[in-house]
Formats: C-alpha cells, sequence, structure tokens
C-alpha cells in the first residue's frame, strides 16, 4: 500500500487553517502530521480537514501552546501519546495504520535562546526530552514504524546556513547534536529525508525575524522524516516544499514529504 506522508510544523491550526486545507488539495498527501497546533483537540478544524477527504485524526492538544495531530485519509487508530520529561506539554501521539504501520509525531520543545541549562531551564528540558525519547526505543526498540516532526535540532553541517556561526546557536550546538544522534541510534532510525537527498544544503525553516527569507536564505533543517531498518528501504520521493513558505500568513517552516511503497 504506497502512501505519501508529509509533516508540517504548522504555528497555529486554527490560524492557518486555510493553509493547512491548500497543502492537502493542492498535494495531496495520504497522511499529514501537524505540529505546535496550538489548539484544544475539539477545537482543531476537523470540518475542514473532513470534507477534504481526511476523515481520520489523532492529536494531543493545550490551548494555546504546543499541540500535535494527524490527519489522515486512510483508515488510522489511535496508538498512544508519551509525556517524556514530565512537562505536561502536548508534544507527542502516534497513530497506526490498517498495515501496521505505526506513525509517531513528535514537537521537541524548541530549547530557548542560551545554550546552557545552567541559566536556561528550557533548554534542559529539551535535553531531558530527547534523554527520555532515546531510553524509551533503547527498552523498546521500534518496528514497522515512522518518526516526523519538528525535532527542531538541525544535526548536519549542511543542515543549516552556516556551520561555524550557529555552533553555539540552539538547534545546532554539539550536545544537542549529540543528543538527537544517540536518539536516533537507539531506534535504529533512518533519516529517510538524508537517505533520499544524501548532498547539499537542505533546510525546512526559515525565521521571521529576516526581512526577504527566500533571498537570505539562512535556513535549518529542524524537520525530519525517520524510519526504523525494516521498511527504511521502502521510502522515496523525499521533498521540501521550500514554496510553502512563501505563502500569505505562512508558518516559518515548510513541509517535508516522503512516499512509502508498505
Amino acid at each position: 500500500m504506497p502512501f505519501t506522508l508529509a509533516t508540517w510544523n504548522i504555528n497555529s491550526v486554527r490560524l492557518r487553517e486555510g493553509l493547512v486545507a491548500q497543502l492537502l488539495r493542492d498535494e495531496g498527501p495520504d497522511v499529514l502530521c501537524l505540529q505546535e497546533c496550538k489548539s484544544p483537540v475539539e477545537k482543531i478544524p476537523v470540518e475542514t480537514f473532513q470534507a477534504l477527504g481526511y476523515t481520520h485524526m489523532v492529536a494531543r492538544g493545550q490551548k494555546g501552546y504546543n499541540g500535535v495531530a494527524i490527519l489522515s485519509r486512510l483508515p488510522l487508530v489511535d496508538a498512544g501519546g508519551a509525556d517524556y520529561a514530565g512537562l505536561g506539554h502536548a508534544r507527542h501521539v502516534a497513530g497506526q495504520l490498517e498495515n501496521g504501520v505505526v506513525i509517531h509525531n513528535f514537537y521537541v520543545p524548541a530549547g530557548g535562546d542560551k545554550p546552557d541549562r545552567t541559566v536556561n531551564e528550557k533548554f534542559g528540558q529539551k535535553l531531558d526530552y530527547l534523554t527520555e525519547m532515546r531510553d524509551a526505543f533503547r527498552a523498546e526498540p521500534p518496528k514497522r514504524s515512522i518518526l516526523v516532526g519538528d525535532l527542531n535540532i538541525a544535526p548536519r553541517e549542511d543542515d543549516v546556513w552556516n556551520h561555524k556561526q550557529l555552533l553555539k546557536v540552539v538547534s545546532h550546538t554539539p550536545i544537542e547534536v549529540a543528543h538527537l544522534a544517540e536518539t536516533q541510534e537507539a531506534g535504529g532510525w533512518v533519516d529517510v529525508t538524508r537517505a533520499d537527498i544524501p548532498e547539499g544544503p537542505l533546510y525546512s525553516w526559515w525565521s521571521y525575524r529576516s526581512p526577504d527569507w527566500d533571498a537570505a536564505d539562512k535556513g535549518r533543517r529542524l524537520d525530519h522524516v525517520w524510519a526504523t531498518p525494516d521498511i527504511a528501504g521502502a521510502a522515496h520521493d523525499s521533498r521540501i516544499l521550500r514554496a510553502v513558505r512563501g505563502w500569505e500568513q505562512p508558518s516559518d517552516h515548510a513541509p517535508v514529504f516522503a512516499t512509502f511503497d508498505l
């Protein structure tokens, strides 16, 4: 059963309901994973998405912050959600397709501005969150699973516009990259996007602070698609829809796509 999956930090699903609908109409992914929905589950505008054929949803939400949702036009059942680091945040939800594949949708904490947990509690929370993800994967290695989301870390030198300049900037510091690598290794996860597009700069986020984000191109690859080794070979056609960042009143993230022949 081939299916196409997309992941997108939408930065308010209610504010950008129209953009979600546009992406669903234009691109038609079978599954769309959203992060930073900033909405209680009962206030997500599901009727709009159902009218476009996305009749299945699993989600975790909270008012004004965080929030994750998986929209699907394929049958999907709730497979749980974890509260890593005990933050009480809606940052993870999992759904299982009829073919047994489990899709994990994550919104890892951004980590604040200073990469030092002694002066910045949020940075410590980010590292603790990743550590608990790692430990969970070690305790119960995933199978036939896909992990997507805004992981808020750009791991490779060519995942950021300037490696040296960003080494002390949250999202690309060595300690964050190391924590993400341990998490990935613990689950045996394959970075599907980089398996498909192994070389060259690749970004999925551009700051709102840039007056001309497209020309400046000071991007980072914060959004990821991973798969377990037993299904990673079925993935292909990875792409980042950069143009979506230029839509009217956009999110600062662009959607990341991959297709799986399963």
